[in-house]
């Protein structure tokens, strides 16, 4: 009777230990062999001390044309049960959803399309987009933005459109929260950015794509965020010019030439 009342409490106490035991990590089911980075575990952002001077002000990507890279494009992948496909062109590709960010998990680590992720770059993970391509990201409660390169796969949390390096996290001002609700707008370097009839305005234009970009942020810096680098290629060196617009409204378009002026610019007329 003892020896069999000692057994039943020894497979009691075996079935509790079970119940409370923790399961198997959620491990992803995937065609894509980057895939394994993608478990649900938590990120972590640098120390203070790791984090580069003047984080907040690194330059915007300056989109280029790219071959496709060899990995990370296959037409379609599955993560985590999900099958994503991805475009054949980004042209004209616009969505709107939440930012997130990620950071110390995944720094130095190979991103979708065999590069390393440097959280310091102006980079982002997209589920669809060709790797490598460029987008504008804006905020849409400030306006805010910022143009970074798509090199990564991701994010793969339900509602959320786009994963941002902790340099655009930080251009965006959204570090703290950790996520925010945006306007992805892809950007095609050799489409012709506007109708011929549309007028923009020309501050600058510089063979050196750095000047450019340093143009770009002092015209943020006095409140025209929505600069944007145009890049003609001709048979000689490749112009960068800074521009606003494309204007249809004329006094839209006359209020921002004088803004320009009063600040200290000098922009002219340019149609495209």
């Amino acid at each position: 009777m003892r020896a069999g009342r000692r057994a039943t409490m020894l497979l009691l106490a075996a079935a509790l230990a079970a119940c409370g035991a923790p399961g198997p990590k959620r491990q992803p089911n995937s065609d894509d062999p980057n895939a394994g980075r993608y478990a649900l575990e938590r990120d972590a952002a640098p120390a203070p001390h790791e984090v580069p001077d003047g984080i907040e002000h690194i330059p915007d990507a300056v989109p280029r044309s790219e071959p496709r890279s060899r990995s990370g494009n296959a037409p379609t992948y599955s993560v985590f049960g999900r099958t994503y496909r991805v475009l054949d062109d980004a042209r004209g590709f616009r969505e709107r959803g939440i930012a997130s960010w990620y950071g110390k998990k995944f720094h130095g680590n190979r991103t979708a399309n065999g590069e390393v992720y440097d959280m310091y770059q102006m980079t982002a993970a997209h589920k669809s987009l060709p790797l490598p391509s460029y987008a504008r990201v804006t905020r849409l409660d400030d306006g805010r933005s910022v143009v970074v390169r798509i090199n990564d796969r991701g994010p793969f949390h339900r509602g959320r459109v786009i994963d941002l390096s902790y340099a655009a996290a930080a251009k965006l001002g959204m570090l703290e929260a950790g996520s925010a609700e945006v306007e992805v707008v892809a950007l095609d370097p050799l489409a012709p950015p506007a109708a011929p009839n549309e007028n923009w305005l020309q501050i600058a234009a510089y063979a050196d794509p750095i000047n450019a970009v340093a143009m770009k942020e002092e015209l943020a810096r006095h409140g025209h965020r929505d600069a944007q680098i145009l890049i003609d290629e001709g048979p000689g060196e490749a112009v960068h010019r800074v521009v606003l617009g494309p204007f249809t409204d004329s006094a839209a378009a006359e209020s921002a030439h004088a803004r320009l002026r009063q600040a200290g610019f000098a922009p002219i007329w340019m149609r495209r």
